[in-house]
């Protein structure tokens, strides 16, 4: 009798034991009856029909951070970029995310990267590589409507990282390499050119100054004989004084020239410079 007064004693705790339950905060717990859903218990203390009743599903209600993990994509350009992303989901109905899908996380990553790969591939590589912010904002729209009908909110969703492929890299520094010495050779030929065009100018420029001293040069000797011309008039004895004074003056300077080693003077010099002044030989 008391072995029968001590099990029912022990069978009376462990049925309390498994009717009490305490929900922690920021959880919800499902409630199954006979494998159907029953209830939701709310943080707190809760009562459940022992052998009736289980606990079907923990769901946490805070925020989840979802790691999307990294993919390949291809561009509308048929360049293949690597992009990743996290998301930032909250469960709004328990019911929905454990009865509507069979992982809700595992089914939001999944969605999250088709709609990645859709959206890239309707762009060019630059246009995906430079408009973040409009592939987060498109990527968060196209998944809100199914995380609704999971009983999950899509709080944000963040492009970590989006860049190209290791073999893409290499092509866009040897495009970036090609058109760097492309621009170079432009710089070097445009610089050729002016150079050689304002050599041109300056030579043609000296031309010209050059034809002008030689105009003027030949205007003022004509105008120099003009007037030696009219102060000489018809006599002939002036005109032979100053070609002797030129002649004795030409033969000084070539005697104190530094070249000068030897200086020959004619035989006849007298006789030279009596003709030259007018005078008649001896």
């Amino acid at each position: 009798m008391e072995i029968f007064v001590i099990a029912l004693l022990v069978f009376a705790v462990i049925t309390l034991l498994k009717g009490v339950r305490i929900v922690p905060q920021g959880e919800e717990w499902i409630v199954e009856r006979l494998g159907k859903y029953n209830s939701t218990l709310l943080p707190g203390l809760s009562v459940i029909i022992p052998y009736l009743d289980r606990i079907g599903y923990k769901l946490v209600t805070k925020d989840i951070i979802l790691d999307v993990q990294e993919q390949e994509v291809i561009t509308k350009d048929n360049a293949v970029i690597l992009t990743n992303a996290i998301a930032f989901i909250k469960v709004t109905d328990p019911i929905k995310a454990v009865y509507g899908v069979t992982d809700f996380a595992e089914a939001i990553r999944n969605m999250i990267m088709t709609t990645l790969r859709s959206i890239i591939g309707e762009m060019n590589l630059d246009e995906a590589l430079t408009n973040r912010d409009k592939i987060k904002a498109r990527l968060r729209e196209s998944i809100a409507d199914e995380a609704i009908d999971w009983g999950l909110t899509v709080k944000s969703v963040e492009i970590q990282d989006i860049k190209p492929s290791e073999s893409m890299q290499k092509a866009m520094e040897a495009q970036a390499s090609a058109e760097r010495e492309r621009k170079a050779m432009v710089t070097k030929a445009e610089g050729t050119k002016q150079a050689t065009i304002l050599n041109a100018e300056a030579q043609l420029e000296a031309a010209r100054l050059q034809a002008e001293a030689q105009v003027t040069l030949a205007e003022a000797s004509a105008e120099a004989i003009k007037r030696v011309t009219a102060a000489i008039g018809q006599e002939d004895a002036p005109m032979r004084y100053m070609l002797g004074e030129k002649y004795i003056a030409a033969i000084g300077n070539l005697a104190k020239s530094e070249n000068a080693k030897t200086v020959l003077i004619p035989a006849d010099l007298q006789e030279s410079l009596r003709g030259l002044l007018g005078r008649k030989p001896v």
